[in-house]
């Protein structure tokens, strides 16, 4: 089956919470402290004019900063832009408790800019999709 069933999506995370809990007593003592709960969290940024200049989807959960999207608008790319909503995420998700951010990109994206902003390379992925390499890269919100 592959239709989607939210109500199904939800018992299954449920469940694996709870047997995640029972077998970790580090999740046991967290689960009631809200750093494991995944809280969206969204950086704009806005052209003079009110256009969409660029931002961040991220969320936090489990003590991470994950991020999902990135994206600056050709016209503001190289202006520090990027680098100033990604650091306003990490001051955000570090005033939810986060410890550490984590991201994927392509070669093609990103994985320069994510290291000028003190991300560092923990797996690429060959192939992923064909002819195409990710990066996982993680960085301690210190």
């Amino acid at each position: 089956m592959t239709e989607v069933d939210n109500q199904r999506r939800e018992e299954l995370r449920s469940g694996l919470r709870a047997t995640n809990s029972e077998a970790s007593p580090t999740l046991r003592g967290l689960r009631d402290t809200g750093v494991l709960d995944e809280v969206p969290l969204h950086v704009y940024a806005f052209t003079p004019e009110g256009d969409l200049a660029g931002g961040v989807v991220a969320h936090t959960a489990n003590g991470w900063l994950e991020l999902d999207l990135l994206w600056v608008d050709a016209p503001h790319r190289g202006t520090g832009l990027g680098s100033a909503v990604v650091a306003e995420a990490e001051s955000l998700a570090r005033a939810r408790g986060c410890a550490w951010s984590k991201v994927w990109t392509w070669d093609f994206q990103a994985p320069g800019f994510y290291g000028k902003q003190g991300y560092e390379v923990q797996c690429v992925l060959e192939d992923h999709p064909p002819g195409v390499r990710d990066f996982f890269l993680t960085k301690r919100l210190g």
